[in-house]
């Protein structure tokens, strides 16, 4: 699909100032560590991130949209061999693909290993817009190729897979950040969406509530398999956020990737 990436690059820039202002104008809680040194760390893993991607595209031609036409062209995959109306496949397509997004991220809390390097995530003391693109490279290589995967098994429409990265991306810088939502609209916006609320409770430093709350996007996966936990127990002001590093490392960018490789 030509223009792709200028097209959810501009998208995703745009949601990002969008999110930073409203949260820096209506913010939900109290900052922990100064912004400046967490957005160049957040924002120099991300870049780290984008030329992991770029190397990929090196040894692995083709990525998720580029998997969605090399399948069409192919004929892999359960939508190829099916002729459903355009539409009914969109909402099946994005549906599926949330739901092994959901199912990847329950793994990798459940998997020594894979937790090794989500625990990069999980390790920012504050939840704002830039945390939702702290991820360590490796796992985010790790998520393209499962992505691929799921894609090629799919068969969905290059225009199913860039609908759903651009709703992944939106919805991930939303429900990531500091955002003061009103109460009233946070309980109707979460019977379908994941809010900020909702996902401030992942980010919770006690395990039983950082292991509920796995969606990105939908709220339904989270409710369908009983790990939806509403509220946290100490409050939304009270709670702590992160995990065991309650000091100024998790704000450092070297120390943040090399944390998957150290003993503790």
């Amino acid at each position: 699909m030509e223009n792709d990436i200028p097209i959810r690059f501009a998208i995703f820039v745009g949601l990002f100032a969008g999110f930073a202002l409203a949260e820096a104008l209506l913010p939900r809680r109290s900052r922990a560590l100064s912004r400046l040194d967490r957005w160049q760390t957040n924002l120099g893993i991300t870049i780290l991130n984008t030329l992991t991607l770029r190397l990929m595209t090196a040894l692995l031609p083709l990525l998720a949209i580029g998997a969605a036409l090399d399948a069409q062209a192919q004929g892999w995959g359960l939508f190829n061999a099916l002729n459903w109306p355009i539409w009914l496949e969109l909402v099946i397509c994005v549906l599926l693909l949330d739901l092994a997004i959901w199912a990847q991220h329950l793994i990798t809390h459940k998997v020594p290993l894979l937790w090794r390097l989500h625990r990069v995530h999980h390790a920012d003391r504050d939840m704002d817009v830039t945390t939702a693109v702290r991820f360590h490279p490796i796992e985010i290589a790790l998520s393209m190729l499962l992505k691929i995967g799921v894609v090629y098994l799919l068969g969905p429409s290059a225009l199913a897979v860039l609908i759903f990265e651009i709703l992944l991306n939106g919805t991930a810088l939303f429900n990531h950040s500091n955002l003061k939502v009103p109460l009233a609209l946070d309980a109707v916006l979460r019977r379908v969406l994941v809010t900020p609320d909702m996902h401030r409770v992942h980010h919770s430093v006690h395990r039983h509530e950082h292991d509920s709350n796995y969606g990105f996007a939908l709220s339904i996966w989270d409710r369908m398999f009983g790990t939806y936990v509403a509220q946290p127990e100490q409050g939304h002001d009270q709670m702590t956020v992160g995990l065991e590093w309650q000091d100024d490392r998790p704000a450092h960018l070297k120390w943040s990737l090399v944390l998957p490789f150290q003993r503790k």
